[in-house]
């Protein structure tokens, strides 16, 4: 009598997946982490922190999937590839540099600037505009306004909903670097995107970028389902402010990257190239 043997079922490859406590993250993420987006070949695991951290994280190697400034990404071209769905990319949504009423930029120079890491954008566009590697204080990015507004420090890069509520903190904004971005090169400005460890391979990449463009497409079918989950981790933050941060930095380019923010990608890693502020690589920035 013959045996028939039953194929052998294949347990589901676990990544880890980093992404930020921001409404723009949890909004994009909720649907893959909780089941509603799903590919029975792969699970995430899910790993909460502030951008830099991240970044830093990302520097270690010990995340397989993460949120990445596009300022770090240059930075590990070799070890981490971009995926094209999860960005955080736009016109209107750059950092804004701000201070204490009766300042101006023509002390900026000079002054201590707090910004929300090293490895941010924000940062590297400050460099950028100062044509310099500029000299900061890096704090998390909670925190820059208050220490601005105490005096702590002259200048503060703010990011996220800071652009939504500065005002609050009795500060002033004297320039809006993605829009001095805009006006420089005429493209959105690339804040952060995914990438994916390249050690994974081109097939494990395609993958999982597939299930993050399934994420976001269910989160702007079904935006309603995400609400507690983003709220529980929105800090306190005003249900209009969680509402304008995800309308402000989930849009087209949250599923897919367009041929216009590539360029932009290519045009801020060239000019950081050019300026010192990135190590010069042959490496393409997709993992595949």
């Amino acid at each position: 009598m013959t045996r028939t043997l039953k194929p052998e079922t294949l347990s589901p490859k676990t990544l880890s997946l980093g992404y930020s406590t921001c409404p723009n993250d949890t909004f994009i993420f909720h649907a893959m982490t909780h089941g509603l987006a799903s590919d029975d070949s792969l699970r995430c695991r899910p790993v909460l922190a502030d951008v830099e951290t991240l970044n830093h994280r990302a520097r270690s190697q010990t995340l397989d999937v993460t949120k990445i400034s596009f300022a770090a990404l240059g930075c590990l071209t070799d070890a981490y590839g971009l995926l094209r769905s999860g960005a955080a990319l736009g016109r209107g949504c750059g950092p804004l540099i701000v201070a204490r009423p009766g300042s101006d930029l023509a002390g900026l120079a000079r002054s201590k600037v707090a910004v929300p890491g090293t490895w941010t954008t924000a940062n590297l566009l400050l460099g950028l505009f100062l044509s310099r590697s500029p000299v900061v204080t890096a704090m998390p990015f909670d925190r820059i306004m208050p220490a601005v507004a105490g005096g702590v420090v002259d200048f503060g890069v703010i990011i996220h909903e800071g652009r939504f509520t500065y005002e609050s903190h009795g500060l002033v904004n004297l320039l809006d670097l993605g829009q001095w971005w805009e006006d420089e090169t005429g493209q959105p400005i690339p804040l952060g995107g995914i990438a994916i460890r390249r050690a994974l391979g081109p097939a494990m990449a395609a993958k999982v970028e597939s299930l993050i463009q399934k994420s976001v497409r269910y989160a702007f079918d079904h935006p309603d389902v995400s609400r507690a989950y983003v709220d529980a981790h929105a800090q306190e933050m005003a249900p209009d402010v969680v509402e304008r941060h995800i309308a402000l930095y989930v849009n087209a380019d949250s599923e897919s990257i367009s041929r216009e923010g590539r360029a932009a990608i290519q045009t801020l890693f060239e000019k950081a190239r050019q300026a010192g502020l990135m190590p010069k690589s042959d490496v393409p920035v997709f993992a595949y």
